[in-house]
């Protein structure tokens, strides 16, 4: 495995046995305007364990990646894991984090400093860089935050929010009865673990 740029992160030769892999994003609707990111996380294995999403007002694209970022380190250790991979379409957030390029904005600078501090309570940490059509479940989280902060969010165009900023994770095959009451999905026949998600039928 290539090492990341020494000094930054945590770096080791071999890849641990047990890892988390952060898929993320972030985008700003008029770049400022309407914000929000996206984080699919998985363990090593490609079973997603979470998604999270949240809407974050009037930001740039790149604050809004940065945010991404930040979500997904502060679920790893928040959870124990001190092994996280992050892989994002924002080639400049990339090569900010390991080095290679340096952050001019200050507003980027405090969330820069802020990842760097949660990466060195990591054990284990790497960042690759994948184009968008690699990263499209992240996206349509991002998008969905966005959405739902605007009040755009519709039965139909997404999982929705549990409030806390998880969507909910599918679950096969299996149809439930249920209410919207303040734009939340009450279920009324049976109960969903925290982090599944769901594709909404509207009864009639």
């Amino acid at each position: 495995m290539p090492q990341e740029r020494p000094g930054l992160f945590p770096v080791h030769s071999n890849v641990p046995d047990s890892y988390l892999v952060a898929y993320i994003d972030g985008g700003a609707r008029g770049n400022p305007g309407p914000a929000g990111y996206g984080a699919v996380i998985k363990d090593q294995s490609g079973s997603k364990v979470a998604a999270l999403s949240k809407y974050l007002g009037r930001q740039t694209n790149n604050s809004a990646e940065y945010n991404g970022l930040l979500a997904a380190l502060e679920y790893a250790l928040q959870n124990g894991r001190k092994a996280l991979k992050v892989i994002s379409d924002s080639e400049l957030l990339v090569k900010q984090i390991r080095g290679q390029y340096k952050v001019n904005s200050p507003a980027l600078q405090q969330l820069h400093r802020r990842a760097q501090e949660l990466i060195r309570q990591l054990d284990w940490f790497s960042i690759q860089h994948v184009l968008r059509a690699q990263n499209r479940e992240a996206d349509e989280l991002a998008n969905l935050a966005m959405d739902e902060g605007m009040g755009r969010a519709r039965a139909g165009t997404g999982p929705p929010s549990l409030g806390s900023g998880q969507p909910l994770a599918r679950a096969g095959g299996e149809e439930f009865d249920g209410i919207v009451r303040n734009g939340v999905i009450e279920l009324s026949d049976g109960e969903l673990p925290e982090g599944t998600r769901v594709q909404v039928r509207i009864k009639r």
